[in-house]
């Protein structure tokens, strides 16, 4: 059942977090979040282009805790009882149960390319159709034109039906945001980054995605 929108969708109604909790395996097991871009770690990057776009900011981390406070913003490791490393959802969980502002935004720490009006453009759409949830879409680096299901804009009302998702098994962010009004908001128009959602998963991935700036 789509929900009748609580309170106004404006930035200061938004916690972004910022999700760091991975294994980084594709990345030797380092801590991806940790790994500069363009002489910054990438989780830090992130914190500072999505603060401007939202009300308060927090990190999903599962290890490194200190150096991630040191950035300046709350840091929560899962509290899930999914397992180690549960994979993204376990971050939303955790993100929702601290959030203290209506809605919740979760943001990847690997995509470091990310509109800097994606706050912006999701709460819009998101209130347009009175829906529950706001997923990016846009051209990944196969040109596809594809879902961003990390980048997910939502009601913190959401947290009960995650959590009946995921003791279910459920572990796909898709799958979850399936059974709900969902809007997908795409990032293809004139003016956007055609790499802005490109993320690193590997160190040469984020080589090249530092070549990219201007």
């Amino acid at each position: 059942m789509t929900m009748n929108l609580k309170t106004p969708l404006h930035a200061e109604a938004i916690t972004g977090v910022i999700l760091a909790g991975g294994r980084g395996s594709r990345m030797g097991g380092a801590d991806k979040g940790l790994q500069n871009f363009n002489g910054v770690p990438l989780a830090l990057h992130t914190l500072m282009r999505l603060a401007p776009q939202v009300g308060q900011i927090m990190v999903n981390a599962n290890r490194n805790l200190s150096v991630y406070e040191s950035f300046g913003a709350p840091v929560w490791p899962d509290t899930t009882g999914l397992g180690e490393y549960a994979g993204p959802l376990a971050g939303f969980i955790t993100a929702l149960e601290r959030c203290e502002t209506p809605y919740l935004l979760t943001v990847p720490c690997d995509t470091p390319l990310f509109p800097t009006d994606l706050v912006d453009r999701m709460a819009t759409a998101m209130a347009r159709e009175n829906a529950d949830f706001a997923v990016a879409a846009a051209c990944e680096e196969d040109g596809q034109f594809r879902p961003q299901p990390v980048f997910c804009l939502m009601h913190i009302d959401m947290l009960e039906s995650l959590a009946q998702f995921t003791q279910a098994g459920g572990r796909k962010i898709d799958a979850w945001t399936a059974q709900h009004t969902t809007v997908i908001v795409p990032f293809d128009q004139p003016g956007d980054a055609p790499h802005a959602f490109f993320n690193a998963n590997t160190l040469a991935e984020l080589h090249q995605l530092e070549a990219r700036l201007p």
